[in-house]
């Protein structure tokens, strides 16, 4: 990858929670075959794994997105949605990773349907990313302030969820959050 590349996976069968990793790491470094061993280290004795979908074609969840930072020594930090997003020291942020509501779709036709969708965002060269795996390019959010505007947009649906990654020592201290914040 160039400098002036952004790493971008596109959307293949419902492995959004491998492209979200990737894509928030800047690198293919997970595959379905490595979250396919994360479930089975996760739930070692069950004959249907509760990790991913039944019929082999991803949809994993959360467990397995934190395994996989766990395995890079990266840490996800579960965002609570009562904090305003201007309360985040996004320097301290490596990404984010969010699970949000999308539409299914067969080819051209919508359906009145939605499951739930893994996307990444990140900085990159100075400029913030929206990495989701469903967009043909990854779409330039801007800086810092169009990035907490986004954020904010993206989990105004009470059924949106966000991760953020972050260094094991940024986890542990809590430095993720303004240190205004961390004394409330």
């Amino acid at each position: 990858m160039s400098e002036g590349e952004v790493f971008h996976e596109k959307q293949r069968l419902e492995l959004c929670a491998i492209h979200a990793l990737n894509n928030v790491l800047q690198e293919q470094v997970f595959t379905k075959e490595t979250a396919d061993d994360i479930c089975k280290r996760l739930a070692p004795q069950c004959v249907v794994n509760p990790h991913r979908s039944m019929l082999g074609t991803g949809n994993y969840d959360v467990n397995v997105i934190m395994a996989a930072l766990q395995s890079r020594e990266l840490a996800a930090v579960w965002w609570d949605k009562r904090r305003t997003v201007q309360s985040l020291c996004v320097d301290k942020v490596q990404g984010f990773i969010l699970n949000v509501p999308s539409r299914v779709s067969l080819g051209i036709v919508s359906l009145p349907v939605k499951r739930r969708h893994w996307l990444a965002v990140r900085q990159v060269n100075g400029h913030y990313y929206n990495l989701d795996s469903k967009l043909k390019s990854p779409v330039c959010i801007g800086n810092e302030a169009d990035l907490r505007t986004f954020l904010s947009e993206q989990l105004s649906p009470d059924v949106a969820e966000m991760l953020l990654v972050v260094r094991r020592d940024v986890e542990e201290y809590g430095t993720w959050l303004n240190s205004d914040d961390l004394r409330k």
